[in-house]
C-alpha cells in the first residue's frame, strides 16, 4: 500500500474513512506491475450508505449561500496546492504517466476553482428580473439537481473527476464519487483532501469499485444526476439504466477518434510536431488524443515520413525517470494488447505499417509509438483504440479531408493545419466535433471553454467552463406585489365572501 495515503484502504461515508481493506480490487504501478499501490475489497452496500449520506446532507448545504459554498471551494484550492506533490506523485506511480504531466494535473485541480468562480463559468447560471406587468415581476433561478454521483476514467484520475465536483458543489449539489477501479489510491486522496478542507459531513463521499459498484450508484433510484467521464460502451449502460429516469440529469464525457487534417499550405514543421504531441500525449490515453491525420497527397509522402521519425524519437519510459519522457506505460496489459491488435486488424484491411508500435521487452506496460497509413477513411473501420497508434491517410481537396475527417461516430475534437483562412472556415463549418482548432493538435484542451462532444463523444452537455450548466437547472418564478387581482370573463366574484363562514 502507498505509503502516500494517510488511511488504510477506505470509502469516505457521512465524514468518516469506513475501511475496506482486503485485496477483492487491487491497483498496480503500470511501470512496475509487481508494485501494488493500492488494495481493498469494495462493500456494495456502502453505495446506499454514501447515497442516504448525501441526501441528509443537500438540505443544509444547497439553502447555504453560493458565496459561502465557493469558501469549501477556495480552501479546496488551497489544500491541493499545498499537497501538489504528493498529489502528482501518486497519479504517476498508479497512472504511469510523467511527471510533468501528473504535476500539470496536480495544479489544474486548484485551476478548477478558478475558472468555476469566473465570469464564463458563472454566466451559465445568472439569474435575471424581467417586468411581467407594472405589479409583477418575473425571475430566473437555479436549483441544484440534488445527490450527484460522479463516475471518474483513470487517465486524469484527478481532474475529471474534479471538473464534475467542483461545478456540482458550488451550485448546491452533494456528491457520491465512484473513482476508476484502476487509480483507487487517487480516488482516496481526494477524499483525505477533502476532508483537510473540512467540508460538511455528507456533502462529498466516495465508494471505491469496479463495475458493479458504478451500475448500482448510476442506478439508485436517490439520485438526482450521473456525472461522467469514460468510455462509450460504459456511457451507454448508464443511458440504458436511466431509460426510465427522464428528469434525471446525465453528463456524459466519452470518447473520440480524432482527426487532423494537414492542408498543402501548412507550416510543415507545426503540423508535424502538434500531430506527433497531439497523437502520442498520454501514450495515447486522452480522449482528444489524434488517432486519425489526413494529409494532402500533394505532401503525402514527405509528411508520413517525417512524423515517424519524430515518433521515433519520442523517450518511453517510467514516469518517474531524471531523463526527460515523454511517453509512459499503458495502464495495463490488456490496453497494450489491443494497440498490438488493432495495429493487426489495420494491416488485414490494406493498411501499412510506416512505425511498427511493439510492446517494449521490458518490465511494465510500455508500447513504442505506432503509424499506420491507410486507404481512406471510412465509418466501417470507425474504432476508438486507447493506445499510441496514429493512423494516417490521404486526400484530393478539402471536400474528401472533412468527408473522411467525419466518417466516424464520434464527435470530441478536430484540427487543421492550414495558412489559408478559407480551408479553415470551411473545415470550422463541415467538420463534426465539439472542439476544433486552428493550427494546433487536438489534444490539449482549455477548461475556460466548453469541452465536449457529439455523437459516441457526448450528449450536449459540455464541462470545461460550461460544467455549471449541467449542475443546475433554471426555474421561472413570477412574484405579485400588488393586492390586486382582475376578475376574469366567466367567473364571479362578491366582496361580501370575504370572512365568510363556508
Amino acid at each position: 500500500m502507498t505509503e502516500a495515503l494517510q488511511q488504510p484502504a477506505s470509502d469516505y461515508i457521512d465524514g468518516q474513512f469506513v475501511a475496506i481493506e482486503g485485496n477483492a480490487l487491487v491497483s498496480t504501478n503500470p511501470a512496475k506491475p509487481n508494485e501494488v499501490v493500492w488494495s481493498g475489497s469494495p462493500k456494495l452496500s456502502h453505495v446506499d450508505d454514501a447515497v442516504a449520506a448525501s441526501r441528509r446532507a443537500l438540505a443544509d448545504w444547497s439553502a447555504r449561500s453560493m458565496d459561502e459554498r465557493a469558501e469549501f471551494l477556495k480552501r479546496w484550492k488551497d489544500v491541493t496546492a499545498k499537497h501538489a506533490q504528493r498529489i502528482a506523485g501518486l497519479i504517476c506511480d498508479e497512472m504511469g504517466k510523467p511527471m510533468s504531466e501528473c504535476m500539470f494535473e496536480a495544479k489544474a485541480l486548484g485551476g478548477k476553482v478558478d475558472i468555476t468562480l469566473g465570469q464564463y463559468s458563472m454566466a451559465q447560471v445568472a439569474e435575471y428580473e424581467v417586468a411581467v406587468n407594472d405589479s409583477r415581476a418575473g425571475y430566473c433561478k437555479y436549483k441544484p439537481h440534488g445527490v450527484m454521483s460522479v463516475i471518474g476514467p483513470f487517465n486524469f484520475p484527478a481532474h475529471l473527476p474534479n471538473g464534475h465536483f467542483i461545478p456540482a458543489l458550488l451550485t448546491g449539489n452533494t456528491v457520491v464519487i465512484k473513482p476508476s477501479e484502476k487509480t483507487a489510491a487517487v480516488g482516496q486522496m481526494l477524499a483525505e483532501l477533502m476532508h483537510e478542507v473540512g467540508v460538511p459531513q455528507g456533502v462529498f463521499n466516495i465508494v471505491q469499485g469496479a463495475g458493479d459498484v458504478a451500475a448500482k450508484l448510476v442506478g439508485h433510484d436517490d439520485i438526482d444526476g450521473v456525472l461522467f467521464t469514460g468510455s462509450w460502451p460504459v456511457g451507454r449502460k448508464i443511458l440504458e439504466a436511466n431509460l426510465d429516469r427522464p428528469g434525471r440529469m446525465i453528463a456524459l464525457e466519452m470518447g473520440g477518434n480524432n482527426p487532423a487534417v494537414v492542408t498543402g499550405s501548412a507550416n510543415f514543421k507545426q503540423a508535424v510536431v502538434e500531430c506527433t504531441r497531439a497523437g502520442f500525449a498520454t501514450s495515447g490515453q486522452r480522449c482528444t488524443c489524434t488517432r486519425r491525420v489526413i494529409v494532402h497527397e500533394s505532401i503525402a509522402r514527405e509528411f508520413i515520413s517525417a512524423l515517424c521519425k519524430a515518433a521515433s524519437t519520442l523517450i518511453v519510459g517510467d514516469g518517474r525517470s531524471e531523463q526527460p519522457v515523454f511517453m509512459g506505460p499503458l495502464i495495463n496489459e490488456a490496453s497494450v494488447q489491443a494497440v498490438v491488435d488493432f495495429q493487426s486488424a489495420l494491416v488485414k484491411h490494406g493498411g501499412t505499417v510506416r512505425l511498427e508500435a511493439t510492446a517494449m521487452d521490458r518490465p511494465g506496460h510500455f508500447v513504442t509509438p505506432g503509424v499506420v497509413e491507410v486507404p481512406r477513411f471510412e465509418l466501417e473501420q470507425d474504432c476508438e483504440v486507447f493506445g499510441p497508434l496514429v493512423q494516417v491517410s490521404t486526400y484530393s481537396d478539402l471536400d474528401d479531408a472533412i468527408a473522411q475527417a467525419n466518417a466516424t461516430r464520434y464527435g470530441l475534437a478536430a484540427a487543421i493545419f492550414t495558412t489559408d483562412e478559407s480551408e479553415y472556415e470551411r473545415f470550422l463549418g463541415g467538420v463534426n466535433a465539439g472542439c476544433i482548432n486552428w493550427n494546433t493538435g487536438t489534444a490539449g484542451a482549455s477548461s475556460a471553454l466548453p469541452f465536449g462532444g457529439t455523437g459516441h463523444s457526448g450528449n450536449h452537455r459540455p464541462a470545461g467552463s460550461f460544467s455549471t450548466g449541467y449542475c443546475a437547472y433554471p426555474i421561472a418564478n413570477m412574484v405579485e406585489t400588488g393586492a390586486g387581482a382582475a376578475v376574469p370573463a366567466g367567473m364571479q366574484w362578491k366582496d361580501e365572501w370575504v370572512g365568510a363562514a363556508v
